[in-house]
């Protein structure tokens, strides 16, 4: 007789080092504490996760494989493996919320073809949350990962946004690495229409959470170090 099949939970998990139970609900905690097989975007810090979750679960009972951009893509059917014996599974990402910006979103494009349940709970979204912040179009709006390096392709990549934003009344939000933050907010406000307006999100739900909504001409008098801060960047023109 083959058993049914395990349901695929999406767990999300805090956004910096805030103590999990403050961000996240009791579904969560119960989830972690029933489930022993994971995909994950790193290892280490799905175990360390899972531990400041449920300190008593066993270590070495739990089966986890790892997901990221090194990762295969014939490799990602196979994960499921566990779900298709019977096994319910868990997907992490290394903050916030799986499958949103993460690479966790090609097992559950997996999960679906196979025909197992997906479970979504509920956490933290850096992305939603600096959106709800920002005071802009929380009816029309785009993420876009992040933007080019190139200065000059950067800079049009801007403009273009700008445009975009201005025809459809559509806020535009982006990422860029933590090291790069300084810089991407220079590029910003010196591409940008002095009008427009910039939201920066720095830090959501840590205790150094710094949160900003003002124009591009605003910006050049404000002195704030995002450097190696996780940052969400919104515009809307």
């Amino acid at each position: 007789m083959i058993p049914p099949k395990g349901n695929l939970y999406l767990i999300p998990c805090t956004l910096g080092d805030t103590p999990p139970l403050e961000v996240l609900p009791l579904l969560v905690k119960k989830a972690v504490e029933h489930i022993d097989h994971y995909i994950v975007e790193h290892e280490k810090n799905a175990r360390r996760f899972i531990k400041s979750i449920d300190s008593k679960k066993s270590q070495p009972e739990l089966v986890i494989q790892e997901i990221n951009k090194f990762t295969d893509a014939g490799e990602i059917p196979q994960m499921l493996d566990a779900c298709l014996k019977g096994f319910d599974m868990g997907v992490i990402s290394d903050a916030g919320c799986p499958g949103i910006a993460d690479p966790g979103a090609a097992v559950v494009e997996q999960a679906h073809q196979k025909g197992i349940k997906v479970v979504p709970l509920v956490g933290p979204s850096s992305i939603l949350l600096a959106m709800m912040a920002s005071g802009f179009n929380g009816q029309n709006f785009a993420f876009n990962g992040y933007l080019p390096i190139d200065k000059g392709e950067r800079k049009a990549a801007i403009k273009r946004l700008e445009k975009i934003s201005l025809e459809y009344d559509q806020s535009q939000s982006f990422i860029e690495t933590p090291y790069r933050n300084n810089q991407l907010l220079e590029a910003l406000v010196s591409a940008l229409h002095r009008d427009t307006k910039i939201c920066v999100a720095c830090d959501i739900t840590l205790p150094s959470e710094y949160i900003k909504t003002t124009t591009a001409e605003e910006w050049k008098k404000i002195k704030v170090d995002l450097h190696k801060k996780p940052t969400l960047f919104i515009i809307q023109k």
